[in-house]
C-alpha cells in the first residue's frame, strides 16, 4: 500500500493492539515520510498518561514528538489536551485529580484542534489499546466511531501479537470501524519466527499490511 492512499484521508486514527507497541514511533514515521513527500501533516495525541517536567511545564514525551514533528507549530495543549502525570490507565489517572473523561469531552477538543490546524493529513493517536476506558461506560474505540474517521492498526511484533491483532481486528470489523490497513513494527530485535509471524498476520487479518517498520533502539 502506497503512501498516496493514506492521502486521501485528511483524518487517521492511530490504534494499536496494546499499550508500548510502538504507535507513536510509527506515526513519526509516517509523518516523516508524508512531509518528504512535500504535504503538510501533523498528530494529535487527545490523552497521554506518563509525565515529566520540561522547562517547568509537564509534558509526554510521545505527546513531544508528535508535536515536535508536525509541518508546523502547534501549541503542546492543542496537540495532547489531556495529560496525567503517572503513566497508569487514564480513565484512573483522571479520577486521581477529580477530572473526567468522556468522548463528549474528547469530542470538544478534537473539533477545536481540527479549526486550529492546517494539514493535509492528521493523526490522531490512540492511548493504549482499542477498549482502553476513557471511563467504566465509554472507551477510545467510542471516540473512533463518534469520530467517524478510518484507523491504521499498529502491532507490535512479540509473542501473543497475533491474538491480539486478530481480537482487534475482529471488534473493528464487528463494530464497524474501517480500517485501512495495519503496520507490523518489529519491537524485539531477537524476536522467533518474526517473517512467519507476519505471515500469518498478512493472511489472517482482514485488511492489507501498509509497512513493515524495522526494530530500531529507543
Amino acid at each position: 500500500m502506497s503512501l498516496e492512499l493514506l492521502l486521501t484521508y485528511n483524518k487517521i486514527g492511530v490504534i494499536g493492539t496494546d499499550t508500548e507497541v510502538g504507535k507513536t514511533y510509527v506515526s513519526i514515521h509516517l509523518m516523516t515520510q508524508i512531509k518528504q513527500m512535500g504535504k503538510n501533516v501533523a498528530g494529535l495525541k487527545p490523552i497521554a498518561s506518563g509525565a515529566f517536567l520540561q522547562d517547568g511545564k509537564w509534558v509526554n514525551g510521545d505527546a513531544l514528538l508528535l508535536q515536535q514533528t508536525a509541518s508546523k507549530s502547534y501549541d503542546y495543549e492543542l496537540v495532547n489536551p489531556n495529560l496525567y502525570k503517572p503513566p497508569i490507565a487514564p480513565h484512573i489517572a483522571a479520577k486521581d485529580v477529580s477530572d473526567e473523561l468522556s468522548v463528549e469531552k474528547l469530542m470538544m477538543q478534537s473539533y477545536d484542534a481540527f479549526g486550529q490546524i492546517d494539514a493535509d493529513l492528521l493523526l490522531i493517536e490512540g492511548v493504549g489499546g482499542l477498549l482502553t476506558p476513557l471511563n467504566l461506560n465509554q472507551t477510545w474505540a467510542d471516540y473512533l466511531k463518534a469520530l467517524n474517521i478510518p484507523v491504521i492498526l499498529v502491532v507490535g511484533m512479540k509473542l501473543g501479537c497475533i491474538n491480539h491483532a486478530l481480537l482487534t481486528d475482529y471488534y473493528l470489523r464487528q463494530n464497524e470501524i474501517h480500517c485501512i490497513g495495519w503496520v507490523a513494527n518489529c519491537i524485539q530485535a531477537d524476536m522467533p519466527r518474526l517473517q512467519e509471524n507476519i505471515a500469518t498476520l498478512t493472511y489472517m487479518l482482514s485488511v492489507p499490511k501498509i509497512l513493515t517498520v524495522d526494530f530500531h533502539i529507543k
